[in-house]
Parts: structure tokens; sequence; C-alpha cells
């Protein structure tokens, strides 16, 4: 079973890679579990958010057992298909016993679809790489990136748009610091053949050529014809509003909302304060053969390619 996680800072393209990577025949996928994310727990402290401390475990953590809480988010996940193969499964005590445990059901219900690949997406999993890495050498990580002030401008009309949600909350400072931090999580894995960068402006630009090498990296058919679109459940439209517009897995320009939400001088900011996308994108680029990607614009995939694209004039 292929095993693979796909992560990124939060409105940065990760539930449409998701969608679209669904519509593929061989892709098992569902809504994100957070699992890690609950298990691990140190949230704003993995961010390095202002004033965050880190947590200490408690003593039943320290000896390895698992919460009631991480027992019971692991009952829901077994409960959210009646296709993973046997009666459920009580959840171990101990922490990476239950760890072990959620990746053999996800790959209980990857075999029970027919499908040879699964593909879990938290962004927040990118803070624990470390653990997931540990658990699961061979799984494979997709970096979803997207330029920095759009990524920002986008959290910050998410949280005037649902404000009863308060996932994209914090403002502008706190998402530009979260967005360092992701980048610096993304440089860290830039030579590591387990890991892929995906910026979304080249996926949009140049779907075919993204694809390919996508595909390529993942274990995949990139000529295989695709799902019309994506059929399977990854969101909660009453929970996760936002998500509307990606469910299909019809590639899309993402609305670009920095000039409408930032006036000149918070730009202004944001060019100064955040590190530089485009030297990350530019080494990541040297590191594909040039050579292979003129190959690969070319090969036999156009009947797959121009599917992913939700219309004429939406998207290259």
């Amino acid at each position: 079973m292929k095993r693979t996680f796909v992560v990124g800072c939060p409105r940065s393209g990760t539930t449409i890679v998701q969608a679209m990577l669904a519509r593929h025949p061989s892709v098992f996928t569902l809504p994100e579990t957070a699992f890690f994310e609950h298990v691990h727990g140190n949230l704003a402290w993995r961010w390095g958010d202002a004033n965050a401390e880190r947590r200490p475990p408690r003593l039943r953590q320290r000896l390895g057992f698992s919460r009631k809480y991480e027992r019971q988010l692991f009952l829901s996940l077994q409960q959210t298909t009646s296709t993973a193969s046997g009666s459920p499964v009580r959840p171990p005590l101990r922490t990476r016993a239950l760890e072990r445990r959620f990746l053999l059901l996800l790959d209980e219900m990857a075999s029970a679809a027919e499908r040879e690949m699964w593909l879990e997406k938290t962004p927040n999993h990118l803070l624990y790489l470390p653990e997931i890495e540990a658990l699961a050498p061979d799984a494979r990580f997709v970096h979803v990136i997207r330029p920095g002030a759009e990524t920002i401008a986008s959290l910050i009309d998410a949280s005037l748009l649902f404000e009863s949600d308060n996932a994209f909350g914090g403002g502008t400072i706190h998402w530009a610091r979260r967005w360092n931090r992701a980048m610096q999580i993304h440089r860290a894995r830039l030579d590591h053949p387990q890991h892929y960068l995906l910026f979304l402006e080249d996926l949009v630009a140049q779907p075919q050529l993204a694809w390919n090498d996508l595909c390529r990296f993942l274990g995949l058919d990139p000529g295989q014809a695709l799902d019309d679109n994506c059929t399977q459940v990854i969101a909660d439209l009453e929970r996760e509003p936002w998500k509307r517009r990606a469910l299909n897995g019809r590639l899309h320009a993402p609305e670009n909302k920095v000039d409408s939400l930032f006036g000149p001088k918070v730009q202004h900011w944001l060019q100064a304060k955040l590190v530089s996308y485009d030297e990350l994108r530019e080494q990541w680029l040297r590191t594909r053969s040039t050579g292979e990607a003129s190959r690969t614009a070319r090969g036999p995939c156009m009947r797959s390619v121009a599917a992913l694209s939700s219309g004429a004039g939406r998207a290259p």
C-alpha cells in the first residue's frame, strides 16, 4: 500500500490537490483526520506562535499510554466507512500501537475500495513530520506551497467570511509568522527523496507538466483517465464551507485577494517580513531534471491533464 500525506500552510491549495488526486482511480482519500495533531499536541508551540509554551506530557503520556480522546478519534474514523474489512477494532491503549493501528486502518480502507494508494490531507501535519516519518518511513509527502501574501490574504478573507470558525483567526502578523515557519519546514525537506514540493502557481500555469511530475513521484500512472469529478467525501461542508469550490477536483486559478484586502503599507510590510518564496521555488526547480521535464511536457497525457481544469478560460 502506498501511503501519502498532503501537508502545507492552511489556505495554500491542499484541498484542491487532494480532490484532484482523488479523481485518479488508484487513489483513496478521506476528510482531514488531524490524527497526529491530536496525538502529539502543542500545535501553537510547533507553529512558533508568540507566547506559546510547550505543554509537558502528563504522566500517562510519558509512560506511553494514549488518551481517551485519541482512542475515541480512532473509533470515529472506523465508523466513517463501512468498507473497512473485518469488525471494528478496539483501540490500543499504547500510543505507539494506536498510531500503527491508524495506518493499518487507512490501509484497510484503501484496500476495501480497491485502491493502491491512500492519501491523508491535514495541513497541520506539516508540523509533525518527524513523528510520521519515524512511524511510516515508506510514506511520501506532498508539500503544497502558495506565495505568502496570497496565502495570508486568503486566510484573512476566510476569517471575515466565516467569523464563527476561529481556525483562521489571529490576524496578519500571526499568519505571516506561521507561513514563515511552514517555509522553514519545506526548505528542510527540499532534498529529501520522500518529499515533493508542489508550487500551486506551477500546477495552474503548467498543469500537464506538474501533473506528470507529481504522478511520477507518487508512482501513479498519469495517463489514466480521471473521474469526471471527485466523488470521494473529503470534507464536511457544514463545518468547512470554505472548501466548497475545491471539492470537485477541477483545477482553477485561485483568486488573488491581496490588493482588495491589503493596502500599500501592509503589502510593503509583508514583502519585508516574509521569507523568500521565489528563492525556495528556484532551488526546487533546480533539483528537477530539465531534460526530463521537457520530455514529460510532451508526454501522452493530454486527455488526463485537460480533464483537470474546470473549463475553458478558467485555467491554462
